[in-house]
């Protein structure tokens, strides 16, 4: 089948959204009742992807499969009438279409993202998410695709993608995942990712596609406490375009990665984009598997349980994801990591976080009686 090579780094907002952002609309003015250019028809492929040979989903669904977690997707929207995402996909928000509910997807971006991280087995279809388990809360911010070098479509500013960011805080998300990138540092959005932070929100982020064009420094992965995630092929190897620097903290599979596209079928794409989603899964499963982690906690035993980096540089950060290694094995000494822009310090004594802490222990101990029950 024809493989579209669009990084986009929402990879969509990945090489446009930090600079060239376009000024926010009026809500009169961007309220179309259907997309524009819808994303073209895909065919189901039956055949078994690169990244799940490599992390085999099954052996991990006998420890946590993400039950009771909500990871928000700040994305292009999810189509929730995927066949291997019906009945994972919350209602969630539009920023970019304010009265929307996340769930039109304009672009594909933020589909074929919250597949790879919850897609339900489907037979005929090898393909499925790294934590199945897990309720997608998709959070619209941008239409914009990446094809052949041109961008088209619309995005929300800085502004925009900070409250974007804080309302899915606000609505329970244990797990960010930002396949987003700005080469700007805008303080709404470091504060925005300091609120989530101090809510014990993990939060995953991609690195950008822009290795050949200087690494420029992107957010929201360059701030501290966010997981900054690289791009590698099937070898193992970094991929070209995966941006190199200490922003980089671990890497994933992010080229010729397979994934689900709207309607019915699946498309393959790369980008840094499609890597964020496997280390956001991974946080999910460990928030499900290890519900008294804090939110650091989980990022630090994710890059203890990271397997060697085939070569030296900055573009691998502690290694390349291994989700097995992450959820089972216990960390040792946190390594010293490079400075990067200071977030604000996290108040742990907070009430709401306090409650919020409790209120997600009690979820995923009910889904764990669940399974258990079931079994």
């Amino acid at each position: 089948m024809s493989r579209p090579i669009a990084r986009p780094a929402l990879a969509l907002l990945a090489a446009v959204l930090g600079t060239v952002l376009p000024a926010a609309t009026p809500a009169s003015a961007r309220r179309p009742a259907t997309c524009a250019t819808a994303p073209a028809p895909a065919r189901p492929v039956t055949g078994r992807p690169w990244p799940q040979q490599r992390y085999a989903p099954d052996r991990l669904a006998p420890l946590a499969t993400g039950a009771g977690v909500v990871v928000a997707v700040v994305d292009s929207g999810v189509d929730r009438a995927h066949p291997q995402l019906a009945g994972r996909v919350l209602a969630g928000a539009d920023f970019l279409d304010p009265g929307g509910d996340g769930t039109r997807d304009c672009a594909g971006h933020g589909t074929g993202v919250a597949s790879i991280i919850a897609a339900a087995p489907q037979a005929g279809v090898a393909f499925r998410g790294l934590a199945p388990g897990v309720r997608i809360l998709p959070v619209r911010v941008s239409e914009q695709q990446v094809v052949d070098g041109r961008e088209a479509g619309r995005t929300v500013g800085p502004a925009g993608f900070a409250r974007a960011i804080r309302w899915a805080v606000d609505h329970d998300a244990d797990v960010l995942n930002l396949s987003v990138v700005l080469y700007a540092d805008h303080p709404a959005v470091r504060a925005a990712i300091a609120y989530a932070q101090r809510r014990e929100v993990v939060v995953v982020a991609a690195v950008g596609n822009l290795h050949d064009n200087g690494d420029p420094w992107p957010y929201p992965a360059g701030y501290d406490g966010v997981l900054g995630v690289g791009a590698i092929g099937a070898d193992g190897v970094r991929s070209p375009f995966s941006q190199t620097g200490p922003y980089v903290d671990v890497v994933a599979p992010g080229s010729d990665v397979l994934m689900a596209a709207p309607g019915r079928g699946h498309h393959r794409a790369e980008g840094t984009s499609y890597a964020t989603p496997f280390v956001a899964a991974t946080a999910a499963l460990l928030r499900q598997y290890r519900p008294e982690l804090s939110a650091a906690e989980v990022s630090r035993r994710i890059l203890a349980g990271a397997d060697p980096a085939p070569g030296p540089g900055e573009g691998y950060g502690a290694g390349v994801l291994n989700p097995y290694r992450a959820v089972t094995e216990s960390t040792g000494p946190a390594a010293a990591r490079p400075d990067r822009v200071a977030a604000l310090p996290l108040d742990r004594d907070d009430p709401a976080t306090l409650a919020r802490q409790a209120r997600r222990a009690a979820a995923r101990h009910r889904a764990l009686l669940v399974a258990g029950a079931a079994g």
